[in-house]
């Protein structure tokens, strides 16, 4: 086994078990040992065209323009089901899940020679999707340009949610990079509930997992928590770069530490709260 996939199962394995063999399972009854259960919805497409040499990755949260409002995400099992504390008073769990791995994703990204990017919304509530300052139109901006753009988020927990995959951009024909974050995460259809507003707009929807069971614990204990997302982002980052046709990086020499915040690209103006109100899911709307 080569270094840098060495390094990705231990890491797993410090979060299941505590060792690297337990980690290198493979995926059983299409329950991945870090992110839970996978789509077991049918792949109804074939990611086959190139994307360009080293286009420009964006790489948003999802759920950071629309909280207490219509779309705000899942708060996750613990808060809802076991009555947990929320991670932040102000958001729900799911946008607090989003916005550290989505950073954690760019670091890495960025450590290793992507030409990729953060875009953080400057208001926490944004009630007109088509806001110019929203997810849906800085991404949509960016596909149309001929990057790709990437929202991370968690899925609902129980029976709401249906687990880790890949929900592609309908701007275009699904791509090599759509295919290999799919190998990665999982599938989900190509016109999943008839087009979510952020695939129509050109941003791919990745599901990392469903905010509940073993993942979630891992990421609410204060131990794991770190290794946890730093474990997903490696492998989000390694799909990225087997769907550029790049070989992945070397594993990184130096223990991966807490994510820092990162400089993002914002337009100016406005404090990140705002008033109740209602507006379409922001993406994909499972609560």
């Amino acid at each position: 086994m080569d270094r840098h996939r060495w390094v990705g199962a231990a890491l797993i394995g410090v979060l299941c078990l505590g060792t690297a063999a337990t980690a290198q399972a493979p995926v059983i009854a299409n329950v991945d040992p870090l992110t839970g259960p996978r789509s077991r919805l049918s792949k109804d497409w074939l990611g086959t065209v190139p994307m360009a040499s080293q286009p420009e990755i964006l790489v948003l949260a999802g759920h950071a323009d629309s909280q207490g409002i219509g779309g705000a995400g899942t708060a996750g099992a613990a808060v809802d089901l076991g009555g947990a504390k929320p991670m932040r008073a102000t958001m729900r769990d799911e946008l607090h899940w989003n916005l550290l791995t989505a950073q954690a994703v760019v670091s890495l990204g960025q450590r290793r020679g992507l030409a990729i990017r953060f875009y953080d919304p400057p208001l926490r509530t944004i009630v007109n999707g088509d806001d110019p300052r929203t997810n849906w139109s800085v991404g949509k901006a960016h596909a149309a340009a001929g990057g790709y753009a990437l929202e991370i988020h968690y899925d609902a927990y129980g029976p709401d949610g249906v687990g880790s995959g890949l929900i592609p951009p309908l701007h275009r024909p699904p791509s090599l990079l759509d295919e290999s974050l799919a190998a990665a995460f999982g599938p989900y259809p190509l016109h999943y509930r008839d087009g979510l507003g952020a695939p129509r707009r050109g941003i791919a929807i990745l599901e990392i997992g469903k905010l509940e069971g073993p993942l979630e614990a891992a990421l609410r204990d204060p131990s794991r928590s770190v290794v946890t997302i730093n474990a997903i982002a490696l492998r989000v980052v390694e799909a990225i770069e087997r769907g550029l046709g790049r070989e992945p990086a070397q594993a990184l020499t130096q223990p991966l530490t807490q994510p820092q915040p990162l400089a993002v690209s914002s337009p100016p103006g406005g404090e990140r709260n705002a008033p109740q109100a209602s507006r379409p899911p922001a993406s994909s709307g499972a609560e």
